[in-house]
């Protein structure tokens, strides 16, 4: 599933060729696409198009697209990738992904969009999805609990409400270390499942946070409250090296469903020291990483490296 660095790879290529467009036309081939938008496709259509987009907007895993031209309130396209999402530029010429499930056709505010390969005055923000658990809708904006800016990409403190559960993530300049230190001594929970929580912190998926634990030397299942201060900031600390790692290296791809919007693929997944790495040697020491089952899914630790701590 796309986290913080493929979600922040999308957004950062779509600005430049997107901000300022004018929605020319929308066709909907595939309506559960469609899943967390109030209301049929005809809606969608007709609430998109003739419209602008006013910003590229992220906030952990969710991205928008602020509108312009609303009547009653600030409303924004919001695009979550769930599993297999992606969001593709694609001149008028090229030929459909056998994925594709809603496609906007954009008129940019100038002839050369930003792209370097797309310098047409016309061209296509396809949303092709595999497993189809990703999703667009038109939502409304609300304003954001601390009056800060919602997220990268914009300056208004206004949040799609389906994203306003969403808490910030550690790339955010309005994130709050001492609120997150606070929250982590008052829970009852294995530290993974914490960094995993988005209600909590966003924007960390499995890959990041076992790369992240490695990296601090933390066991996934060490409690949060026995947690020292220290190690929460070291912790911390490391979370947003690896984000801004991966980020630099395009994120992490391991087959074809996570590109950026110009079909290419991340290449982060070379540079993983524990996560997908059960039975080669760990970087720092040498012994094997293992893999336990956690939550529908696998942590990848090195046991002499991250021992659990009664204290």
């Amino acid at each position: 599933m796309p986290e913080l660095p493929e979600v922040e790879v999308v957004r950062a290529g779509l600005e430049p060729a997107v901000v300022g467009a004018r929605i020319a036309s929308v066709s909907v081939f595939e309506s559960r696409s469609l899943r967390r938008h109030e209301g049929p496709s005809e809606d969608f259509i007709e609430r998109l198009e003739g419209r602008s987009i006013e910003a590229a907007v992220r906030r952990g895993k969710f991205l928008w697209l602020p509108l312009s031209g609303s009547v009653d309130e600030p409303e924004a396209l919001v695009v979550h990738l769930g599993m297999s999402g992606q969001v593709l530029l694609r001149s008028l010429d090229q030929p459909d992904d056998s994925l594709l499930r809603i496609r906007l056709g954009l008129v940019t505010p100038s002839p050369d969009s930003g792209h370097r390969d797309l310098r047409a005055e016309l061209i296509r923000l396809d949303f092709v999805d595999q497993r189809i658990f990703g999703s667009m809708a038109i939502d409304r904006l609300v304003p954001t609990d601390d009056g800060r800016a919602a997220g990268l990409g914009s300056e208004l403190a206004l949040i799609p409400s389906q994203v306003a559960h969403i808490a910030r993530d550690p790339l955010d300049p309005a994130f709050d270390d001492g609120r997150f230190f606070a929250a982590l001594a008052k829970r009852k929970t294995g530290i993974k499942r914490a960094l995993l929580d988005q209600n909590l912190i966003s924007g960390i998926g499995n890959i990041y946070a076992d790369e992240s634990l490695w990296a601090s030397r933390i066991h996934y299942d060490q409690p949060t409250n026995t947690l020292s201060r220290a190690r929460a900031k070291t912790l911390l600390a490391e979370v947003r090296i690896v984000l801004r790692k991966a980020l630099a290296e395009g994120g992490t791809s391991f087959d074809a469903q996570y590109v950026n919007v110009n079909g290419a693929s991340g290449y982060f997944s070379h540079s993983l020291n524990a996560y997908g790495q059960h039975g080669e040697a760990c970087p720092r020491c040498g012994r094997p990483i293992v893999r336990d089952q956690f939550m529908n899914r696998g942590s990848h630790y090195c046991p002499f490296c991250q021992r659990l701590r009664t204290t």
